[in-house]
């Protein structure tokens, strides 16, 4: 019964980490880049977009596919720096411990 009084506590301290973890993954940034930073994203590590930038040359009639791809590939840059963040917070706040596979925390 120790032992199980002792992993309920060890649960609680995780569950508070992880509050902790999702309230600090709102105010961390990622930028992701493409078009050799002719356009630029800033993504929350949660995901949600805060900003955009594009380089005033993307800006023409003829180029709004390739402007298109631009958002979509830095898009997908910041997603990406975003998601190995998160990941690497995950090992510091469960010590290691394996989660479920699967297991989506955002």
């Amino acid at each position: 019964m120790k032992d199980m009084m002792g992993m309920m506590k060890q649960l609680q301290g995780l569950q508070q980490r992880m509050t902790d973890m999702q309230a600090e993954m709102e105010q961390i940034t990622v930028e992701g880049q493409s078009g050799a930073g002719m356009v630029k994203v800033t993504l929350t590590a949660k995901g949600a977009m805060k900003s955009i930038s594009v380089d005033p040359s993307l800006l023409k009639a003829d180029e709004g596919e390739i402007l298109e791809d631009l958002i979509v590939a830095a898009h997908a840059d910041a997603r990406g720096k975003a998601e190995r963040m998160v990941e690497e917070k995950m090992k510091d706040v469960t010590g290691g411990l394996p989660m479920p596979p699967g297991l989506k925390l955002f």
